[in-house]
Parts: C-alpha cells; structure tokens; sequence
C-alpha cells in the first residue's frame, strides 16, 4: 500500500477503510516475500580468477571482499615454480553484511601463464568448468533436487599483463577456449605502471584485438528506459571504461589527513577507491552491487543451457544408434493376392469396359499398364487371350502377356480407324 493510502486511510471514516481494504488484493506485498526468502536462503557466487604470477590476483580478492582468501598460501622457491604445472585451487569464505548471507567461493588457478612452452595450458581450467556443469546436471536430474549445490563458475577475472603491447597468443587462447562456457571480464593488472595516455592507448590495442579475434567478452546489459538518471550514467561510464585498469592494495594508508587503502611510493600515494588513479570502484561496483545477478542469469540461461542442450542431443543420439543396433525395425512383405483376387479385378475392368488392366506382376507389387498405342487384334486372338489369361489366373499370378503391336498405327494425334480399336496399357 502506497504512503498516500495509508494518510488516507488514517484520516477516512471505517465505513471508507472497509472499502480500501475491499480493493486491495495484497499480491503487492510479492516483493517482500522473495526478498524475505532469499535472505534466509543466503546467496552464493562463483569467482574465478586466472593470469600469470605476480600480477595482483589474491590482492584484488582481497580488496574486493576485504577478506584474506589466501593465509595458509605458501611461496614457491624459483625451482618448485619451474617444475609447477596449472592447478585449480578453490577458497570458500561465508561472508554477512547486513544480515545478509553470501557464500564466495575463489577459483584460483596457479601456474597459468608461467611456464616455457604455455601451448593448450588452459585445459585444466576448461576441464574444471565443463565438470562443474556436468555435476550440476547430474544434480538436476536426479530425485533429490531440493538441496543442489550451485559450483558453476559464475565470472572469471582474466588479468592482463599491462608491460606488452596488447593480448599476448595465450591470452587470447585462453579467452577463446573459455567464452563460450563463463563470463570473461578482462582486467589490465598493476594499472600505477602505467600513466593515464598509456592506460588508455592500451585498452583502445585490447578492445581491437578482442574483436579481430571474435572473442565474446561479458556484454553489460541495457539499461531499461524507466531507471533513473544516475543508473543510466554510472552504467554508460562502466561500458566506456571496460577493460578495467585496476589496482590492489593490502594496507591503509593515510593521505592527506585520512587512512585509505593504497600504495604509498616516493613520489606519492596511489589510492585504491580513487576513481581518478583506477577503475577498482567501477569493477566492485559492477561485479559486487549492480551485476552479480546478471553475471548468475546469464551463466544459467546461456551458458548452462548450451551445455544442457549439447549433453542432451548427445544422449538423444547414441540411444538412437543403440536402439536401431540391438532391435531394427523389420521390414515386412506386402501380402500376396490370390487367385480369386485377380479374378474379381480383371472382371470389375471388363464391366467398366476402360482399356485399363490391373495386373500383379509380383509379390506384393502393384503395376499398371502404361498406354503404348491402338491395337486392333481380331476377334479370335481376343477370345483365346482371354481364355489364356483365365488358366492362368487360376494357376497364379504369372507375368502378362506382352500385347500384340500392330504395324499400321494412325498418325500422331488421329482418332482410332475403326470404332472397335481400344488403348491397351502396360
């Protein structure tokens, strides 16, 4: 009920307050329901975060959920990082703010990128994601559906070295093996090597080269024609600034009488919620307060579902070829006609009096007389033709008699000589 509604209804009399309550339904109050519910179920959110070593990646984790993933993490030595192959590591932490629940799991994935020879190094990741969407299909199609566990990867943070000149051949191998099966949402690492022309010369070389290659990166959707102003700006400002350059920061720092989280250099400080020096805002702001349910849909709904479908039709098919090997269908003969058949149909023909014959000139096949020209055989020869045909009905189905041809034939398109010439068919 509006706030209008209600000053109204304090002020009405109760012969006015019954009729209000007469024309409200209640099913206004549907909002509050799901929201009451989905706060008591808690939220869950899949994060994955791939690129090479040293570019920031449990950092920013950190500086986005302000929790620390990683305290157990132990440093490699140079020679273990030689030996070190791609490993998929994930971090689950239950966070609450405001009485709200969320469930965060970090797919790390360490070893990515570090090696010699990084030809098909993605192939765990891509192995890890297509067994997370056959659990979660198995899980969906069994008995027990109540309490199915979401692991699907939800985003996948892909870090971009920012000391080359564009995407590198595993960066796009990378997203290219991965599109088609989780929302990929590039970053530019470690933007304070950067000043802010070489930041965006950089994004304008990485937006080109993403649509040379095809590669279908997050798409942030449109804005619906009644959200506010404000929504409608911070979104264009979120479309314009992707690839995010960002930053990360472990420690507060104090900049101009105020603790912020930054990176504090000889020559200043780099703060991390500072607009201006970075797009860490815009990317919390998108991943976290405006998106995550979008990033969920659209890894459901597209995603999921063309996994779904692929399984399916892949099921659908083998039981198909299975079927078709163990039981064929068989193929059965057309029934032969006998002889008192025969006799009832060349005996309908001769009272219709058509120069059409119906014969059978095998088992289980019906063949009709093509006309072939205008016979005019005597009498006598029709008479012991007939006589023939009649031993032969009774004896059972034989090939015809080929008709007699006569020579002398009108010309094309001239009415029969005689009235007794009749078309013959075969």
């Amino acid at each position: 009920m509006s706030t209008g509604l209600r000053y109204k209804s304090k002020l009405a009399t109760p012969e006015d307050k019954q009729d209000i309550d007469k024309q409200y339904v209640g099913f206004a109050t549907l909002p509050n329901q799901v929201h009451r519910k989905s706060v008591k179920k808690g939220f869950d959110f899949t994060l994955m975060v791939a690129g090479e070593s040293g570019l920031g990646k449990s950092t920013l984790v950190h500086s986005l959920f302000l929790t620390d993933l990683y305290k157990d993490r132990k440093l490699l030595s140079a020679e273990e990082r030689i030996r070190q192959t791609v490993e998929i590591l994930k971090h689950t932490v239950d966070i609450e703010e405001k009485g709200v629940k969320l469930k965060l799991t970090i797919v790390d994935t360490p070893g990515f990128g570090d090696a010699v020879n990084n030809s098909e190094c993605w192939k765990p990741i891509t192995d890890y994601v297509d067994q997370q969407f056959e659990q979660y299909f198995r899980d969906e199609s069994g008995l027990n559906r109540k309490n199915i566990q979401d692991n699907r990867v939800h985003c996948c943070l892909y870090f971009i070295s920012p000391f080359g000149h564009g995407l590198r051949p595993v960066d796009v191998g990378f997203m290219k093996a991965l599109h088609e099966k989780v929302n990929i949402v590039p970053l530019i690492a470690k933007a304070d090597c950067l000043v802010p022309s070489e930041i965006r010369k950089l994004k304008e070389r990485i937006r080109e080269e993403i649509d040379k290659f095809g590669i279908h990166v997050y798409q942030f959707p449109e804005c619906d024609s009644d959200e506010d102003e404000d929504f409608k700006q911070q979104d264009r400002e979120l479309k314009e600034s992707a690839p995010f350059a960002v930053i990360g920061s472990n420690t507060v720092v104090e900049a101009k009488g105020q603790r912020v989280r930054g990176r504090l250099y000889p020559w200043g400080i780099v703060e991390v919620e500072n607009q201006v020096h970075c797009d860490f805002v815009k990317l919390r702001n998108m991943l976290i307060r405006t998106h995550m349910h979008d990033l969920k849909d659209v890894t459901c709904d597209v995603h999921y579902e063309n996994y779904r479908a692929h399984c399916i039709q892949q099921m659908t098919s083998k039981l198909t070829q299975d079927s078709r090997m163990e039981s064929p269908i068989p193929i059965l003969p057309l029934p032969t006609p006998d002889a008192e058949t025969e006799k009832l149909i060349r005996m309908k023909d001769e009272e219709v009096g058509g120069g059409v014959r119906v014969s059978r000139a095998g088992p289980g096949l019906l063949s009709f007389l093509t006309p072939f020209s205008m016979l005019s055989p005597p009498p006598a020869e029709a008479h012991a033709g007939n006589a023939a045909e009649d031993e032969a009905a009774n004896a059972g189905p034989v090939t015809p008699p080929q008709p007699h041809i006569s020579r002398d034939l009108p010309p094309l398109g001239m009415a029969p000589p005689t009235p007794g010439a009749r078309w013959a068919w075969t």
